[in-house]
């Protein structure tokens, strides 16, 4: 009599681990297929579950996340303080600051900075919003302005990654990597996270790409940057005399070789490589066409303020409603210069002078498209601007500030014409409605879909999620 499987060859008892771990997966999917979810009193529950993070019925397909990365003064964009202005000059009232994280300013003598740019009431809404920013002021009836939003970290680097990764430990997965973790991507061509950058203004900071990395998640999540000038992605286009069923052949001799290998270690990385290898032969067609200006109108390029793609923010908002149209799920843009410790009113004007018509436009634009009602847009930086005076003489500037700052949010599921929360009278401390960044993460992942307390991935023994040990969702700014 033939002796059994599991006797046999020294390949047997992987054969055996293989087929009962699959039995045990089997067991343990049923297990959850059939547990019960929870889904909120005023969700639809979806029919069938088109990815295994959805938990109802999604209002945002796609994520645009535009960062003011260097933190926007609240102050003179969406947060107007009469108080603060009536005590220019004057001393901060140390009840605000005693005991307070200060980046620069201390030691120094604190005097409040009334706002510098007169703010007026806009749209049916009456939002207030300052002159500083004159395109999006006339969309105040689109967007939900939060000016209760807090963080934890008063300088750049670590606040951004606590603003990308919820927490201010590096190594952790990007937003961006988490949402393509848990809903994928709706491209076949491009991939499911992008990032973009331009500057302009003062002092533009670095920007390190772990902020837009995978952390302990699988590789494929990593957001990939485009740069907007030139060659988008860096060796894509295959050399010189090596034409497309080449490249394919060679691509083709890669991934059997690595399937081969993968036989026998069973390793998700080398997933990850046959995967990449295969979407980058995709995007030698996909990102020539994705970088072409020609099919857009006249009217729509006048709209952005934009010629062709020249590395500037205007251009970005374009490919990004482009990158949208192509299914790509989670697009961040970085523009790079708002760090204003001097001199704000000037550098406030160049910044806004290259950012405040292409942001309007990239709403008008998904709206019209019908696009804006799926997409959530996100506006905002790193941190806000302290009331109190920085600089020298007449050039006026404001420091890093954790504790009271102003973002938007709009489209996928938010309401707009909204102001959310308040800070004090004098624009230092978030006390009405308070937002910490992890709620920002936990409602996002609610409008597309995802239980944020659910959505965990298990690393070093701790089940982890974006948003880390804290996060609620904010259902009051939900359409």
């Amino acid at each position: 009599m033939e002796k059994p499987y599991w006797t046999k060859q020294s390949w047997a008892r992987r054969l055996f681990l293989q087929r009962a771990s699959s039995g045990l997966g089997a067991m343990a999917l049923g297990i959850l297929l059939n547990k019960q979810r929870a889904i909120p009193a005023n969700e639809e529950p979806l029919e069938r579950f088109r990815y295994p993070m959805s938990y109802w019925r999604p209002k945002a397909k796609r994520v645009i996340f535009l960062c003011m990365a260097g933190g926007p003064s609240h102050l003179e964009t969406f947060d107007y303080r009469p108080k603060l202005k009536a005590m220019d000059g004057q001393p901060m009232p140390s009840a605000f600051t005693q005991g307070q994280p200060i980046a620069q300013l201390q030691g120094q003598t604190l005097r409040c900075l009334g706002p510098l740019v007169k703010f007026r009431k806009h749209g049916q809404s009456g939002q207030e919003i300052s002159d500083f920013l004159p395109h999006i002021s006339k969309m105040a009836d689109e967007i939900c302005i939060v000016r209760s939003l807090q963080t934890d970290q008063i300088n750049h680097d670590p606040a951004h990654t606590v603003m990308n990764t919820g927490t201010s430990i590096p190594g952790n997965p990007s937003m961006g990597s988490w949402v393509t973790y848990g809903l994928g991507s709706e491209s076949d061509n491009l991939p499911g996270f992008v990032v973009l950058t331009s500057e302009g203004g003062r002092n533009p900071q670095p920007i390190s790409s772990r902020q837009w990395h995978s952390g302990f998640l699988p590789s494929r999540f990593q957001g990939v940057e485009f740069r907007s000038k030139g060659s988008a992605v860096h060796y894509v286009n295959s050399p010189d005399g090596v034409d497309r069923i080449r490249q394919r052949d060679v691509v083709d001799a890669i991934n059997a070789l690595n399937r081969n290998r993968n036989k026998d270690v069973t390793n998700p990385e080398i997933d990850t490589r046959i995967s990449q290898y295969e979407l980058a032969f995709q995007m030698q067609t996909s990102v020539p066409g994705l970088m072409d200006l020609s099919d857009e109108t006249e009217e729509n390029l006048r709209l952005y303020g934009v010629r062709n793609v020249d590395g500037s923010y205007a251009a970005n908002c374009l490919l990004a409603r482009r990158l949208a149209e192509r299914g790509v799920r989670f697009i961040q843009l970085y523009h790079r210069g708002w760090d204003h410790h001097g001199d704000l009113v000037s550098y406030m004007n160049t910044c806004c002078g290259l950012t405040d018509r292409p942001t309007a436009a990239l709403l008008q634009d998904l709206n019209r498209r019908g696009m804006l009602e799926d997409t959530l847009i996100v506006w905002g930086g790193e941190f806000g601007r302290t009331p109190m005076f920085q600089g020298k003489g007449k050039q006026p500037g404001r420091d890093h500030h954790i504790r009271g700052f102003s973002m938007w949010l709009a489209g996928g599921g938010v309401r707009g014409g909204l102001t959310y929360g308040s800070t004090d009278e004098l624009g230092y401390n978030a006390i009405e409605k308070v937002v910490h960044v992890n709620d920002l993460h936990a409602t996002m992942l609610h409008l597309l879909g995802i239980d944020h307390e659910r959505f965990t991935y298990p690393y070093q023994g701790r089940n982890f999620r974006l948003t880390d040990v804290g996060g609620r969702v904010v259902h009051d700014i939900l359409a």
